[in-house]
């Protein structure tokens, strides 16, 4: 079973948007996946109440209970596990970080949000696992997104290569518990992920494609 980690200190960053659509990515692809909402606002918990097909599975959770519900995970077979975290809650971020596989630190490219990623790297680093930015609702046809890639690099972060764009679906496709690449299949933001989450595959060393592989 593969676990990413899905960690920022600011509020606002795309957390709960990058879970829940990598998750879908991967649970469309075939694998068993789940979502962890440690988020006391429980915002994925919410999205998969309105979701009518009730897979992937999401999961309300304290943090104190991250290793029994990780474990339940492991043994109820899941492949993929994403791990949505609260802003601001050092200890929850501190213990999905160590737990995962990978750690994803979604950003918007915007001079406050990347003046506060600082703290939300050097927690990653602690947990001693690779962690990458991703950038996320960069302004389309702008060259913002390149700019704020290039500092993040020059500062020493790691970037993943692929970003999430400011798109209508991103926000529509959420509403009734869809994603965009179910909202909208052939549309931008759907290539999109599908492109975040074949990398994400090859970083974490995971099939693109699972055993109980379905037609979207």
């Amino acid at each position: 079973m593969k676990i990413v980690a899905i960690i920022s200190q600011k509020g606002g960053a795309g957390k709960t948007t990058l879970a829940v659509h990598l998750a879908t990515a991967a649970a469309s692809a075939g694998h068993a996946t789940a979502i962890i909402d440690l988020d006391p606002q429980a915002t994925a918990a919410s999205w998969g109440d309105r979701r009518a097909t009730g897979v992937p599975e999401v999961i309300s959770g304290q943090a104190t209970r991250l290793p029994a519900l990780v474990n339940a995970a492991r043994e109820n077979g899941a492949d993929f596990l994403v791990l949505d975290t609260a802003p601001n809650a050092d200890q929850v971020v501190s213990l999905a970080a160590r737990a995962a596989d990978l750690v994803l630190i979604p950003c918007r490219p915007a001079t406050f949000d990347l003046q506060a990623i600082e703290t939300t790297l050097m927690l990653a680093k602690a947990a001693m696992k690779p962690a990458y930015v991703v950038l996320n609702a960069v302004p389309p046809r702008s060259a913002v997104g390149k700019e704020a890639a290039d500092g993040l690099v020059a500062g020493g972060a790691k970037v993943a290569p692929h970003h999430l764009t400011h798109r209508v679906a991103f926000a529509h496709g959420v509403i009734d518990g869809r994603t965009a690449q179910e909202f909208e299949p052939q549309g931008k933001a759907a290539e999109e992920v599908e492109a975040l989450y074949t990398w994400l595959c090859g970083t974490v060393g995971m099939p693109i494609h699972g055993h109980n592989r379905r037609v979207a």
